[in-house]
């Protein structure tokens, strides 16, 4: 009886020891190959911002292979991407109200959806799946819009998602020769 006592502690200590230490140190890992990024747009009585990890191409096909298509993607490395508001907007012509939410994509080969939940979750993807699935709850969603997608002539070797402000305000992301443009109006 000991003995068994003595390895369900020493099982104890293993998992603690995964938790407390090796995650920690995985995500600190992770973040040197796709740190996180986080861009802000303040003008007009907004105050936007978008907070993500940003992957490298190096050398793969993105769009069809690492990033499957027609499949919901976590969109950007590690954590999953977050969208904040800090008033009432609208994407396309959907109302997001203010908050932070999770901010998801679903690539086509024409178009995207772009998705804002409502939850947050730790990771993102399911360990066991090799980061193949989401833990996105789609009950969550909160707005979902279709997006036509561009390809461009150059290639964006970072995933990069911004603001860009001409007649039109636009969240865009782009990414090797992938570019998306996402409507926000007041």
């Amino acid at each position: 009886m000991k003995k068994f006592k003595w390895i369900v502690l020493i099982l104890i200590a293993l998992v603690a020891l995964v938790i407390f230490v090796g995650m920690p140190y995985m995500k600190e890992q992770t973040k040197k190959n796709s740190p996180e990024i986080t861009n802000s747009y303040t003008k007009n009585g907004m105050d936007l911002s978008i907070n993500y990890s940003g992957p490298f191409k190096k050398d793969r096909i993105i769009f069809g292979e690492l990033v499957p298509y027609d499949a919901v993607w976590r969109t950007g490395a590690n954590e999953p991407t977050t969208f904040s508001t800090a008033k009432d907007i609208k994407i396309i012509d959907k109302t997001l109200a203010a908050g932070t939410y999770s901010f998801w994509t679903q690539p086509g080969k024409d178009s995207w959806k772009v998705i804002f939940n409502s939850e947050i979750p730790d990771w993102g993807v399911t360990i066991l799946s090799g980061g193949k699935e989401t833990t996105r709850n789609p009950e969550t969603d909160v707005v979902v819009v279709e997006v036509p997608s561009e390809q461009t002539t150059t290639v964006q070797e970072q995933l990069s998602i911004t603001f860009e402000d001409s007649e039109q305000l636009y969240l865009v992301l782009s990414w090797d020769r992938t570019r998306i443009e996402v409507p926000i109006n007041e």
